[in-house]
């Protein structure tokens, strides 16, 4: 690090990748994979809890995994075509998905459609399934959040508070080469995803959700952080109207779930007796009991 470092700061890791017999390990792809086995784990609790078997969300990761990060990657090649396919950009790079890179909206919106297929194979009805997994999901995007800190990277304007994040020149803006400390992004949208999942496990237990409700509480309060995050962030994004991209995305989901929760607890929307697609509860436990 270099000597204008403030002393109290957070410092970044001197090495995102690690060789393992001349493989790379490297620290944003274990947060990522961590990430998923905390989602597994917690999400397989949960459906368990509304009349789901072990290891079904495991089987539909299968599914949602994939689905998600090629979303992912799409929609942040999509929002930063410049990077790729600009002056001096190089469409190959589009695919080191390794390298950072995954906007929030595509894996979600892809992972879904993702699991809806796994769901509708294995004889499950996809709302009470994503219900069950997206507490889950939000702690996941809590862990994969440190992959950006061993990427030096979505960190936010300069600063001097204790909890400031040191950038190697290297990987400074180019407009503030002389500023050490930033805020660190990763580590408040990180912190918030876990008030995120807190709000919906207590809101879930609090008011018998379901009908997707679960997971539209998620959007709107992820939005709500996210919103405010975005606006600290320094890294090269297209605006309209002077916002950010994902600034306007995320008003627009924020409106759009608001609007569902609303309109599903009026109508007495409450939580499915069973994930199941056309089996009641008692349906289900005369089937577990042959």
């Amino acid at each position: 690090m270099t000597s204008d470092v403030l002393v109290a700061s957070i410092p970044s890791p001197s090495e995102g990748v690690w060789y393992l017999g001349g493989f790379p390990i490297r620290g944003y792809a274990l947060c990522i994979v961590a990430g998923i086995l905390i989602a597994i784990v917690v999400g397989d609790k949960r459906l368990i809890a509304r009349g789901g078997k072990p290891g079904q969300v495991g089987d539909l990761a299968m599914w949602v995994v994939p689905f998600g990060i090629v979303g992912g990657r799409i929609y942040h090649v999509i929002t930063t075509p410049d990077d790729y396919f600009g002056d001096g950009g190089r469409p190959v790079d589009a695919l080191k998905i390794w390298e950072g890179g995954l906007g929030i909206w595509g894996a979600v919106a892809l992972g879904a459609l993702g699991g809806w297929i796994g769901a509708r194979r294995a004889g499950l009805s996809w709302p009470p399934v994503a219900d069950a997994v997206f507490p889950g999901v939000v702690l996941a995007q809590a862990m994969g959040r440190w992959g950006n800190w061993f990427n030096q990277e979505l960190y936010g304007k300069p600063t001097d508070l204790p909890w400031a994040l040191e950038i190697d020149p290297e990987n400074r803006p180019r407009a503030t080469p002389d500023a050490a400390t930033y805020h660190p992004t990763f580590l408040y949208e990180s912190l918030w995803c876990l008030l995120v999942a807190a709000l919906l496990i207590w809101a879930d237990r609090r008011f018998n959700m379901g009908r997707g409700q679960v997971v539209a509480l998620y959007v709107a309060a992820y939005c709500t952080g996210r919103f405010w995050i975005e606006a600290l962030r320094v890294d090269e994004a297209h605006r309209i109207a002077g916002l950010r991209l994902n600034n306007w995305v995320a008003l627009v989901l924020f409106a759009a779930a608001v609007a569902y929760l609303v309109v599903s607890r009026r109508r007495g929307d409450r939580r499915e007796p069973t994930p199941y697609l056309g089996q009641s509860r008692t349906e289900t436990l005369r089937d577990e009991a042959r």
